[in-house]
């Protein structure tokens, strides 16, 4: 079972959400691929398709793996209720055995980590100055039980048919998020795993999305984005590279 590595964010790579234009088409369809360098301790570059559904009515909207209800919805301001899914969780068979056992932990005593939902607020300003988005969303599933906090801003430029994106983000895991994506629980402790639990943690991340339209409904899209892990996690014994980057190609087809 292969899963995308979390883009934190901006729910990590949430099948990466199409983006958001007032005077879009209310669906959107379409495919992609994305290269994911992993910093879980063995796994090579994964390189997956990833199927691409939008909808932007007035009050709902879908976005790749991220859904919600627009409470208030202008040209600058938006609070929104979300729901989004999780796609952290991996096999444990994807890592490296000899890499994990040169990190003191046996393979055999850990468990799969799982996806997870979550649900929660969003807000977003829209201006000159750029767009800042605001969001906080919990575990509704009780896989990990934990929350996270994220602010986003982006700054749209118009590049002749280009449309470049650059973005910022931080993200705040809760101890419980972070511990069970990157840590031991405590049931593999208790088989005699290292018992390895971080705490809350703040993970930077920057990127860019480019698109282009071909056509009245076609448009291209590609992203590129680079995450930096704390001590807390990139200590961890699952973990073998303080950094992870993504890079995704997508065409969709808008009506």
């Amino acid at each position: 079972m292969n899963k995308l590595l979390p883009i934190v964010t901006l729910t990590a790579l949430p099948l990466v959400a199409l983006p958001q234009q007032r005077d879009a088409p209310r669906w959107g369809i379409g495919v992609g691929a994305a290269a994911i360098d992993s910093p879980y301790a063995g796994e090579d570059i994964r390189l997956r398709p990833i199927p691409l559904l939008s909808y932007e009515g007035e009050k709902v909207f879908f976005r790749g793996a991220t859904g919600g209800y627009h409470f208030v919805h202008g040209p600058v301001f938006s609070f929104d209720l979300l729901g989004a899914l999780r796609i952290d969780g991996f096999d444990m068979d994807d890592l490296g055995a000899d890499e994990l056992a040169a990190r003191g932990i046996d393979r055999n005593l850990l468990e799969d980590r799982d996806d997870q939902f979550d649900a929660g607020l969003g807000l977003s300003w829209r201006g000159s100055f750029g767009e800042l988005q605001f969001r906080a969303v919990s575990d509704i599933t009780d896989t990990s039980g934990g929350q996270e906090v994220s602010l986003t801003y982006s700054y749209r430029v118009q590049a002749g048919s280009f449309t470049v994106t650059p973005l910022v983000s931080v993200a705040y895991l809760s101890e419980d998020l972070a511990n069970y994506y990157y840590g031991t629980l405590d049931e593999e402790v208790a088989r005699g795993a290292v018992d390895y639990k971080p705490d809350a943690v703040l993970i930077p991340q920057v990127g860019v999305t480019v698109m282009r339209p071909l056509g009245d409904h076609w448009a291209a899209m590609g992203s590129v984005r680079y995450m930096s892990l704390p001590d807390e996690l990139a200590d961890s014994p699952l973990i073998e590279s303080d950094t992870a980057a993504s890079a995704f190609l997508g065409l969709t087809y808008r009506f």
